[in-house]
C-alpha cells in the first residue's frame, strides 16, 4: 500500500498513512487540541521590524497560553506584557513572527531555509517543541553539499541534534569537496572547536570502516587470499 501522505509504501490497514506519518498526525492534532482557559482576552505581538502599514500581529491570549509554557508564564503572571496588551518580540523580523503566530493557530507554514531558521530559533525560545521538530524536519530534509557546513554551524548553536547528525553525515562523507572551499577555511578561523570535532568525526568512520575492512579480509580462507 502507498500512504497518501507521503507517497510511501508500507503495510497496514486502511488508514492509508504509514506509521510515520500517522504519528506526526497524531502529534499535530494533539498539539491543536490542546485545552487553554477561556478567560484570557486577546493581545498582539510587535516585531523588531514592524511596518506601520503592517502593525503588530493579533493573536489570543488563550491560544498563546496554550502553545507555549513561556508565554504562559509571561501572561499569568501580570508581566509588564500582560498588563499592556502589547508582547514585543526582539532580533525577529514580521515575516517570521507572523508564521510563529499562523503556526500556533493552525500547525502550518510554507518554509523556506531561512524562515526555518528563524523559526526554529523562536520555538526555542518560546519552547514550542511541535515547531522546533517541524523546523529540524524540514532542515534536514534540504540539506546538500552547499549548506551543510552552515547548516551544521546553525545546528551547534540551537542543540538540533537531528540537525546536526544529518548534517554530520553528509560533510564527513564529502571532507575532499568541502575542504577546498573558502567557507570550510573561515569555518576554521572563526570556529575552530567545530572543524576539530568534524575531524575527529571524519578520522573515526576512517578508522572504523579500515578495521571492518581488515576484519573482512581475515575471513577469507588462507587459500583464497594467496589467489588474491
Amino acid at each position: 500500500m502507498r500512504c497518501v501522505s507521503c507517497e510511501g509504501r508500507y503495510d497496514g490497514d486502511d488508514a492509508g498513512t504509514c506509521k510515520q506519518c500517522h504519528e506526526d498526525h497524531k502529534a499535530k492534532v494533539a498539539f491543536l487540541m490542546t485545552t487553554h482557559p477561556s478567560s484570557f482576552s486577546d493581545i498582539s505581538l510587535s516585531a523588531s521590524d514592524d511596518e506601520e502599514a503592517a502593525g503588530p500581529v493579533p493573536a489570543h491570549k488563550a491560544v498563546l497560553v496554550s502553545r507555549s509554557s513561556v508565554l504562559r508564564a509571561m501572561l499569568e503572571n501580570e508581566m509588564e506584557e500582560s498588563l499592556s496588551g502589547i508582547i514585543k518580540i526582539r532580533d525577529v523580523s514580521y515575516r517570521t513572527l507572523r508564521a510563529f503566530v499562523n503556526y500556533l493557530y493552525t500547525a502550518e507554514v510554507c518554509l523556506d531555509e531561512q524562515l526555518a531558521c528563524d523559526l526554529l530559533v523562536m520555538a526555542e525560545i518560546y519552547q514550542v517543541q511541535h515547531l522546533k521538530n517541524y523546523c529540524q524536519k524540514f532542515l534536514v530534509s534540504n540539506l546538500n553539499l552547499d549548506n551543510s557546513l552552515s547548516t551544521y554551524t546553525f545546528a551547534h548553536q540551537h542543540n538540533a541534534k537531528p540537525i546536526i547528525d544529518a548534517a554530520l553525515t553528509l560533510i564527513i562523507d564529502n571532507m575532499d569537496k568541502l575542504t577546498a572551499q573558502e567557507e570550510y577555511a573561515e569555518l576554521k578561523e572563526k570556529d575552530p572547536q567545530l572543524v576539530f570535532e568534524i575531524y575527529e568525526a571524519y578520522l573515526s568512520k576512517q578508522v572504523n570502516k579500515a578495521a571492518a575492512q581488515k576484519g573482512s579480509s581475515a575471513s577469507y580462507p588462507s587459500e583464497y587470499a594467496e589467489e588474491c
